[in-house]
C-alpha cells in the first residue's frame, strides 16, 4: 500500500475521501477522450470542497490506472485544488457479511490510523457510488448516484453540484457521524429553507417603519 502525503495538512479541515469509477468518471463508456467521461461540474466540486475538506482518492482499482485516470481528468496537479493523496485496492480488507458473502472494503480506520490527530469518524465523509465499500464505516458513507452512459447524462447529471451544496452546509458540524447521509437531499433542502426564512424575517425587520423619536425637541 502507498500512502504518500507532501501537503502541509490544515487541522481545520475535514476529510472527502472520493471514489472514482461512477462517482467521477463513466468508465465503461466508449469516447475519443477521457474527458467526456468525466462526471459534469468535478472540477467545480473539487475546487469548491478543497476550502473545507482535504481530498484523498480511494479507488479500487490498481495505482496505474488511478494516476492515469487523475492525469486524464486533469485533477492530478490542478492549480485549483489538490489531492492529498490516492489508495488504490492495496490498502482495501475482505470481510464475511452476511448479506453479500466474501467482500472487498474500504475501511477508513487505514487513513484515520496514519493521521491520528487530524481525521476521525467526526470529520470523515466517504462518497462511492457501491454502499458495501464503506460496511466498515457505514455513518460516514454517503452512496452517490452511480455516472453511466456518460454521452446521455452528461446534461441532466446534476449530483456533484447538488453534493457541493452539502458538503458546505454539514462542514459547520462538529461531528458527522451523528448525520445521517442517506437523507442528504433532504438535509439541503431544510438548510435553504431555513436561509429563505431567515432572510424573508431580516428583509421584513429592514421594511418597518421606525419609531418616532420620544425625546423632546429643544
Amino acid at each position: 500500500m502507498r500512502l504518500k502525503c507532501s501537503m502541509i495538512l490544515d487541522l481545520a479541515k475535514k476529510l472527502l475521501v472520493l471514489d472514482i469509477d461512477y462517482t467521477l468518471f463513466d468508465h465503461r463508456s466508449a469516447a475519443e477522450s477521457g474527458l467526456e467521461l468525466m462526471r459534469p461540474y468535478l472540477h467545480d466540486f473539487l475546487e469548491s470542497a478543497y476550502e473545507q475538506y482535504d481530498i484523498v482518492i480511494w479507488s479500487a482499482t490498481d495505482m496505474r490506472w488511478i494516476e492515469r485516470k487523475m492525469a486524464v481528468l486533469n485533477v492530478a496537479n490542478n492549480a485549483a485544488y489538490k489531492i492529498m493523496f490516492y489508495l488504490d485496492n492495496a490498502a482495501m480488507i475482505t470481510v464475511h457479511t452476511p448479506k453479500y458473502g466474501v467482500v472487498s472494503v474500504k475501511p477508513l480506520g487505514v487513513i484515520w490510523g496514519k493521521f491520528p490527530e487530524n481525521y476521525n469518524k467526526h470529520n470523515t465523509i466517504m462518497f462511492d457510488d457501491i454502499r458495501r465499500n464503506f460496511l466498515m464505516n457505514p455513518k460516514n458513507g454517503l452512496k452517490i448516484r452511480p455516472f453511466r452512459e456518460a454521452h446521455l447524462n452528461w446534461e441532466m447529471d446534476k449530483e456533484l453540484l447538488h453534493l457541493s451544496v452539502y458538503l458546505y452546509e454539514i462542514a459547520k458540524i462538529d461531528d458527522f457521524s451523528k448525520l445521517n447521509h442517506r437523507n442528504w437531499e433532504k438535509f439541503i433542502k431544510k438548510a435553504q429553507y431555513k436561509k429563505e426564512k431567515r432572510h424573508k424575517r431580516d428583509r421584513t425587520d429592514n421594511n418597518e417603519p421606525k419609531p418616532p423619536d420620544s425625546q423632546p425637541k429643544l
